[in-house]
Order: C-alpha cells, then sequence, then structure tokens
C-alpha cells in the first residue's frame, strides 16, 4: 500500500512492496537471524564496544560539541552495517551513510524528479547504494567462487546469498539489494531519532533520570568482576528503562504513519473501505487516544507498570504479520546507549 515514489526508493523487490508469501518467505529467513536469542548474544559485545567508544569520543577534551541526532545515526548505522555486511571498510562505510542521509530525506518529500529537490536527490542515493552493495555482492560471490571462505561468523548478506526455499530457488542480486536497502535503513534511522529523544526526555525530567539511574546501578552491582560488557541477563533487568523507552516510543514514535491496502471490502466503524482502496495509519493518533492513555502529552514511563497495552493500541513496530522484524534489537540498542549514558554521563543543550 505505500506510494509507488517510495517503492522506487526502498526498492520494488523489498518489503515494502512484497506478496504475502514473499514476505513470509523473507520474513522468516532473516527474522531469526536480527531477534533470536543467539543473535542478540552474538550483536550485544559489539554494540556495548560501540557505544562505550563513541561516549568517549564524544567526552574528550577536544571533542567540542557533538551534532547529537548526527552522532547517534553514525553509531547506529555503524552498528547495523556490521550485523549485515560485517567487515566492511571505511570508505564503504562512509559512502553507505551519505547516501542513506540523502535517501531518508526524499521518502516522504513530494515526488518532484528535478535537480535541487529533496526526491531527485533520494533517487540519485538509491542509485548509489545499489551501486556500493552490488560492489560488495560481487565481491562476495568471485570470493566463494575462488574458494575463499570469510573468517567469523555469516552475516545477513552470506545469509541471503546462500538462502533457498523449499523449491531449491536462491534469490537473485535484486532482491538481496533492496532488502539490503531496507533493512540499512530501518535499522538505524529510527534506533538514532529513539534514543536522541529518549536521553532528551530523561534529561528534562530529573525524577525519572535519577530512578533510571538508579536501576542501571543497581545492575551494575549484581556483575560477577569477572564479567567483561554487558549480557543479554543483565538487559532483562532493565525493567523501568524498557518503560521509558515504550513512553519515549509512544510520544514520538518515528514511523508516525504507514500504508496498506484492503485486500477485501471491510467495514470501520459503519465506514466502507472497499477492496483494493489504499489505507493510511496514522499511528501517533492512537499513541495520543486519551481514552487508551490518559493525559497523553505527560512523558510517564509507570504507564506502562501492570499488563501490556491492549493488541492495536501501541504501534511502534506495526502489527500483525509485517511487525518489524528488528524490534527487539532496536530496544536493545538504545537499552544499552542509556545504560551507559545514565551511569557516567550529562549534555548540556546549546541551541
Amino acid at each position: 500500500g505505500w506510494p509507488k515514489a517510495t517503492v522506487t526508493l526502498i526498492g520494488p523487490k523489498s518489503f515494502v512492496n512484497m506478496s504475502y508469501d514473499d514476505h513470509r518467505r523473507i520474513r522468516k529467513l532473516t527474522a531469526a537471524p536480527i531477534n533470536g536469542f543467539d543473535a542478540l548474544t552474538t550483536y550485544l559485545a559489539f554494540i556495548d564496544q560501540t557505544v562505550v567508544a563513541t561516549l568517549r569520543r564524544w567526552s574528550s577534551p577536544d571533542s567540542g560539541q557533538v551534532e547529537f541526532l548526527t552522532e547517534l545515526r553514525r553509531m547506529t548505522f555503524k552498528i547495523i552495517v556490521q550485523i549485515f555486511m560485517s567487515g566492511a571498510d571505511d570508505a564503504t562505510m562512509e559512502a553507505l551513510e551519505r547516501s542513506y542521509t540523502d535517501l531518508n530525506y526524499g521518502m516522504r518529500a513530494m515526488a518532484i524528479n528535478l535537480p535541487g529537490f529533496a526526491y531527485h536527490r533520494a533517487l540519485r542515493a538509491r542509485r548509489k547504494l545499489v551501486s556500493v552493495l552490488q560492489g560488495v555482492l560481487d565481491g562476495r560471490r568471485a570470493a566463494a567462487a575462488n574458494g575463499f571462505t570469510r573468517s567469523g561468523a555469516m552475516d545477513m548478506m552470506d545469509r541471503l546469498i546462500d538462502a533457498e526455499d523449499e523449491r531449491g530457488r536462491r534469490l537473485a542480486d535484486d532482491e538481496i539489494i533492496d532488502v539490503l536497502i531496507m533493512y540499512l535503513n530501518a535499522g538505524h534511522e529510527s534506533s538514532g531519532h529513539i534514543t536522541m529523544l529518549a536521553t532528551v526526555f530523561l534529561q528534562e525530567n530529573p525524577d525519572i533520570f535519577a530512578r533510571a539511574k538508579a536501576e542501571q546501578e543497581e545492575i551494575m552491582r549484581s556483575i560477577p568482576a569477572t564479567q567483561k560488557g554487558l549480557t543479554l541477563r543483565d538487559f532483562k533487568k532493565m525493567h523501568f528503562l524498557s518503560q521509558v523507552v515504550d513512553e519515549t516510543l509512544r510520544c514520538v514514535n518515528i514511523s508516525f504513519v504507514s500504508f496498506r491496502q484492503a485486500t477485501r471490502d471491510i467495514f470501520v466503524n459503519g465506514y466502507l473501505i472497499p477492496k483494493g482502496w489504499k489505507v493510511q495509519l496514522w499511528y501517533r493518533s492512537v499513541h495520543m487516544d486519551d481514552q487508551v492513555y490518559p493525559d497523553p502529552k505527560m512523558f510517564n514511563p509507570s504507564r506502562w507498570e501492570g499488563p501490556p497495552p491492549k493488541a492495536g493500541t501501541f504501534l511502534p513496530f506495526g502489527l500483525g504479520a509485517r511487525l518489524c522484524p528488528g524490534n527487539d534489537l532496536a530496544k536493545l540498542e538504545i537499552s544499552v546507549f542509556l545504560h551507559h549514558f545514565l551511569l557516567g554521563y550529562k549534555l548540556t543543550r546549546t541551541n
């Protein structure tokens, strides 16, 4: 149901344009390597190291001011590229990062393909992304043909190259590239924004900051002296911090809108939506419904104590068969950053 202009940027063979059967097949292939317990355990060490190194770099005496969102997006991009294309060199990372910035500005812009407009720059960025990813893909295939095996664990590109369905069909290069473009985009842009806003909300609410910090200090006291870095066991103890993240997602969900298409005639609140019609879902109106969330404009993590929300009232990652497959990974990234930030840092906002 997404507009043609968006499909053109993300790719005609990405999740946003896949049929139900194709979507189910690719989702099944990619969800476990992203959100499964073993996968998250593997990624956690790299996320932890990257966050620690990033915060140290920002706080060094010669760092000066930082553009917070820009730097957070750079950090989350480094993490997602490691997961999907481990071993990418600095030149590849830089080329991808620059192109994704332009791609994102064109995602919801008017589809005007003329020089000077965001959509025109986004189309050019997509061509660069396809070129870079095709080059990496060609290199992987050539190495495999010559008998070379990569050191380290398989990444998502390896899994997509090796994937076979029950009939022995493999993914074509354009299918792999479109899936990667979508995942690399979704996997860093939203995490960077929510991390920024969660940090801002914490600093604007000293009582919430103090409670979240006390929880992280208690977790640190329970970690054995021989343990290096955080574990998923530690992450699962971050109960209040999880509420902070959920409340941030409710208040400022970065994926504020999505599009669907009615697959049959359906009545909603007495109105007929005919089969084939497009529907725009405005998630923020759901999250700001005072019938569901009393005093909805107030940042209140404690509202998440108790039973989970009813289905359809909390939609930061979508719902149903097209639920974002990277939801657990995103919350892990955000929580690890907030954990280290709460324990040892503060920001002073200059503008």
